[in-house]
């Protein structure tokens, strides 16, 4: 079999997470080749990403990447992924998740000053952490982990909200002064999860990939990613979504949040563990009949 060509954004968490599935599959005695893909976002490192298109603007170059045939897999940090994939794509496989949680880099959540500049370019960060602690300051921040640590050094922000699977895959996790709560702050859908996405007919690709496929990390972004869909969201609106599976069953927490922290209405779900997409759909269909329409920046139709 010739090499598979693995897609990947350039950062140093994207490298370390491409590294990780080149381990997985070398362990499984298929050779893999890293090709690096400049996205939008890379090429905007300044610009707020809710200005330049939310989250999907890490994705489309590498799908663009792999429908041209430049690349056989993409690799995705799954919570960067939208809702809707290009036409003619899937993912294919996931490999085991990691840490779901939001770390705190900086202070702890009773230990943050009022008035505290908190960095994030998350809007379901930003507002899980008003809804927490409403008389802190969430700050737009972009760039790469250590851009951002490096902003933190310099006085710019008193704290920073990071992936806690990006702190403990870059070996930076001494950095996290606090590990949120779910309860407190629930993850982005998708969040801890490495997706690997290929072209539909590349069953080549497939066949490779699913010697090191994780399926119950599978099913449960299946359920969360359907949850973003049924809410017509992106993945920078202020939703969360965690699902895991217990005794066959997947079970799906959901939450939506105003902006400004000061309604928020979570839902629960559960469902077949073969079915995790009509899990998510129900979801996001309770959180609509409880209003959550009136928090997503775009009407659902």
């Amino acid at each position: 079999m010739a090499s598979l060509r693995l897609g990947t954004r350039g950062s140093a968490l994207a490298r370390r997470q491409t590294d990780a599935v080149a381990r997985a599959l070398a362990g499984r005695g298929i050779e893999s080749t890293p090709v690096v893909v400049r996205t939008q976002g890379d090429r905007d490192a300044g610009a707020s990403l809710l200005a330049i298109g939310g989250q999907g603007v890490f994705v489309r170059r590498l799908e663009e990447a792999l429908l041209e045939g430049r690349i056989d897999v993409a690799v995705h940090s799954a919570k960067d992924v939208p809702g809707e994939l290009l036409p003619g794509t899937a993912i294919a496989a996931t490999l085991p998740r990691g840490d779901v949680r939001d770390a705190l880099v900086g202070a702890t959540l009773a230990g943050l000053p009022s008035g505290a500049r908190v960095g994030t370019g998350s809007r379901r960060r930003a507002a899980q952490l008003l809804a927490a602690r409403p008389d802190v300051a969430p700050a737009d921040i972009r760039g790469n982990v250590d851009t951002r640590l490096r902003k933190l050094s310099a006085g710019d922000y008193d704290a920073l909200i990071l992936a806690a699977a990006g702190l403990e895959r870059l070996g930076r996790t001494e950095v996290a002064g606090e590990l949120l709560a779910i309860d407190v702050m629930l993850p982005a859908p998708g969040q801890g999860v490495i997706a690997l996405q290929i072209r539909d007919d590349d069953a080549r690709a497939r066949d490779a990939l699913s010697a090191i496929d994780h399926p119950p990390t599978g099913a449960a972004l299946h359920a969360e990613r359907a949850l973003l869909r049924g809410l017509g969201a992106g993945c920078a609106v202020p939703i969360g979504g965690l699902a895991r599976l217990r005794a066959g069953e997947v079970v799906l927490l959901a939450r939506a949040i105003e902006v400004t922290g000061e309604r928020v209405i979570a839902v629960q779900e559960s469902g077949p563990a073969d079915d995790p997409e009509t899990v998510g759909r129900r979801a996001a269909e309770r959180l609509l009949a409880r209003g959550a329409r009136e928090f997503l920046p775009e009407p659902v139709p």
